[in-house]
């Protein structure tokens, strides 16, 4: 663990693809602070947003020491955390003010802590109030989560 500590306090590289934009995809839904890209110089986790070459929101997302679950990798319930806030924003980045409304996950590898992910989103569908969103949490070819989240749109209101 004493490793791990030294990897928080470090600098990571959270860097882009080369068609990427930098995007404040957190700023959609307002200043108040994230529960996963809230905190910048943390722990837990470290979060960049992108908008690739056709408009997709992607992350790159650093799991940090504080996300432990099963020893040396992260928790289950981190990396869902992850995949509640980056494709919820995935639909807000592509013009929908949603909230989640049911996240479906597959969970298919083990993620090591320490380790610099990337989140891959697609809006797949919108039809009256409902928006379908899918990512997945991958390092080149490996998947470690994959998810279908149903966004519901909510009303101006209430944002």
């Amino acid at each position: 663990m004493e490793q791990l500590k030294e990897i928080a306090v470090t600098d990571v590289d959270l860097s882009g693809e080369d068609d990427w934009t930098p995007f404040d995809a957190p700023a959609l839904v307002g200043g108040s602070l994230r529960f996963v890209s809230g905190e910048i110089g943390g722990d837990r986790y470290r979060v960049a947003y992108y908008r690739n070459g056709k408009g997709a929101l992607r992350a790159r997302i650093w799991f940090g020491p504080a996300t432990e679950g099963p020893p040396g990798h992260s928790h289950g319930g981190a990396m869902a955390a992850v995949l509640d806030e980056v494709l919820g924003l995935a639909a807000w980045t592509a013009g929908y003010s949603v909230v989640v409304g049911n996240l479906n996950i597959s969970f298919r590898n083990m993620l090591s802590l320490g380790e610099v992910v990337t989140v891959e989103t697609e809006v797949v569908s919108a039809q009256g109030r409902k928006v379908m969103v899918h990512g997945k949490i991958c390092q080149g070819d490996t998947v470690f989560a994959s998810a279908e989240c149903l966004c519901i749109t909510i009303a101006a209101a209430d944002k």
